[in-house]
């Protein structure tokens, strides 16, 4: 999967700016830029120096740059790496690349570079991972989790797990050696508080990714109720400018405005909908499908109701049509500025409905609703500062991990010679190094940097 090759791009995002980062990795970098660069000797100059000079293809000068090296093993990739920092032209940039291919260089494959940082021995496949979830944060929570990661806090926890499952397997695998001996060198009842320890975690870990994922794709929020019962104020009013349309005539958002809202450090990608009702044309119905749609695949409902123009009957069977147990809802009366009655007294909600009254319009207790989407979706979750599961390829191995481990319980409880021990010990070890890489394929790693940007 990876040559010997020198590999060369462009490292910054494409397009007009003031300076472009053109990055190469492999044996002779430095030794291809020296060739085009007029100024001091690249290749007897030290590690983590920065050199001006000029890049020129023969006599013609291309640009004025600065040229930072990095001499391997210590670079991002463990190979000798250079960065060249030149104008941001895209005519010069590409002059510069065309220039170092002629040079011997190879165009870089997306993710090739922190490819190579993982076969180099620089980072685990875990954290490789975290390399593009970091580029692609855009919130603070999102960033902590990627830059966690990246860090190496969930490997540390899973290999952990893996010297202690190893430990066993070796106990195990001695035993098959004098099998005729009718001998155990594991304690099989430490292998069964083990693997109960072990599952513990694995389920912690599990359960993380259902917050961990929202915090890096986001928290799909929808705002459902009946036709003008505020919808697009409220949205309008937490984003704190005129996104939605708004007007006295019922019915005018017909399909579905999708805008982001920061609150803590956490995206609430906002969904404001049509209302909910009887469509009287063809359009209307469309957009009260998608509403339903919108509301099936969201992870936070906000339904927002008239307080003045419904009854409380009538709420609760709104309510009654849109709750799902397990969905995060809340319960919005708006207008409140409009009314003084008591009708909300007569509300019977759900458990686990949590409830607050807004005036959209005057802008009343919007802040508290900020507060209250942010409690309702995320709480104190974040302020375990445990490891926390983002990628769904790595959910799907710690499941197969805890199958693994549940059938060496098994075996524990209803006792099965060691070799079967053994296996379903191995299958565990398998899936954990699944994650670090310490088990990999080229498929495998296709996929995974297939999806990184080109320069990274």
């Amino acid at each position: 999967m990876i040559t010997n090759d020198t590999i060369v791009a462009l490292s910054t995002p494409p397009g007009m700016g003031a300076i472009g980062v053109i990055r190469l990795s492999g044996k002779n970098a430095i030794a291809i830029t020296n060739a085009v660069f007029s100024g001091k000797d690249l290749l007897t100059q030290d590690s983590h120096t920065i050199h001006f000079g000029l890049i020129k293809d023969g006599e013609t000068i291309i640009d004025e740059v600065l040229v930072s090296l990095f001499v391997a093993p210590k670079s991002y990739t463990k190979e000798n790496v250079v960065e060249i920092s030149c104008h941001g032209s895209n005519y010069i940039i590409q002059q510069i690349i065309n220039l170092l291919i002629r040079k011997g260089a190879s165009a870089a494959r997306p993710g090739e570079f922190t490819l190579r940082a993982f076969l180099n021995g620089g980072l685990d496949l875990s954290q490789a991972e975290a390399v593009a979830d970091l580029i692609s944060s855009d919130s603070a929570a999102a960033h902590n989790v990627a830059m966690n990661q990246l860090r190496g806090g969930f490997s540390t926890e899973l290999n952990v797990l893996r010297e202690q499952l190893i430990h066993f397997a070796s106990m195990i695998e001695l035993e098959l050696d004098f099998a005729e001996e009718d001998v155990e060198f594991a304690n099989r009842d430490q292998l069964q508080e083990l693997i109960g320890k072990i599952t513990l975690v694995l389920n912690k870990l599990i359960r993380s990714f259902e917050l961990g994922n929202v915090i890096k794709q986001g928290i799909n929020t929808v705002i459902a109720g009946r036709p003008n019962a505020g919808k697009s104020t409220l949205l309008n009013a937490l984003l704190n400018e005129d996104r939605a349309i708004v007007s006295e005539i019922a019915g005018t958002t017909r399909d579905t405005i999708e805008e982001v809202l920061n609150i803590n450090g956490i995206n609430f990608r906002l969904i404001d909908t049509a209302g909910i009702r009887e469509a009287t044309d063809t359009i209307e119905a469309i957009g009260v499908e998608k509403t339903m749609q919108k509301i099936n695949q969201s992870a936070l409902l906000v339904y927002l109701f008239d307080v003045v123009n419904l009854s409380a009957s009538e709420i609760e069977e709104d309510i009654l049509r849109l709750y799902k147990p397990g969905l995060a809802f809340l319960a919005v009366a708006n207008k409140m500025d409009l009314s003084f009655s008591d009708r909300l007294k007569e509300l019977k909600l759900p458990a686990g409905i949590q409830f607050i009254s807004i005036s959209a319009k005057q802008n009343q207790h919007i802040e508290e609703l900020k507060q209250l989407l942010y409690n309702t979706a995320v709480g104190d979750k974040l302020s375990d500062n445990h490891t926390m599961v983002t990628n769904i390829r790595h959910v799907e191995a710690l499941e197969k991990t805890r199958a693994a481990l549940s059938n060496v319980a098994e075996g524990l409880n209803n006792p099965v010679t060691s070799d079967f021990l053994a296996m379903d010990i191995k299958q565990a070890l398998y899936y954990l190094g699944l994650i670090t890489g310490v088990v990999s394929t080229d498929d495998l790693l296709e996929n995974i940097f297939s999806k990184f940007c080109i320069g990274k």
